[in-house]
């Protein structure tokens, strides 16, 4: 089971997997139209993906998406709308956090270890607003 937080808008904040989810197959938690797409994949030993490669399709992106990867500790993570903070959540180990819109600040709670993931090309300091 994900946990989806939305702004007053009804527009997805964040999405969250936990470390606890399985499932079998392929679901994928993101519309076509979404900058991010997030799925999770659950496949059993022999089962193979058939080799590809992505074909150059020019995007155009308004807004950074990332994605944080839990690896070790927990950490609090507060999403804000318009600079006020409108939901608050803890990960653990194993979970997995992609963030699509407002502002957000993270408070570790333990040592925390984590790997984030977002799209490139990095602008510099253009690419956000501290508040």
């Amino acid at each position: 089971m994900t946990n989806t937080y939305r702004d007053s808008k009804g527009n997805v904040m964040a999405l969250v997997i936990p470390a606890e989810h399985s499932v079998t197959g392929i679901e994928f938690f993101t519309r076509d139209e979404d900058p991010q797409q997030v799925a999770f994949m659950g496949h059993p030993a022999g089962h193979e993906i058939q080799r590809h490669y992505h074909n150059p399709n020019p995007r155009t992106i308004d807004y950074t998406c990332e994605t944080l990867v839990m690896r070790k500790g927990i950490m609090q993570v507060d999403l804000y709308e318009n600079r006020e903070i409108i939901h608050s959540f803890r990960m653990k180990a194993g979970d997995i956090v992609t963030l699509f819109s407002g502002g957000h600040g993270f408070k570790m709670i333990e040592d925390t270890e984590m790997v984030e993931i977002k799209q490139g090309p990095y602008p510099g300091p253009a690419d956000k607003t501290r508040f």
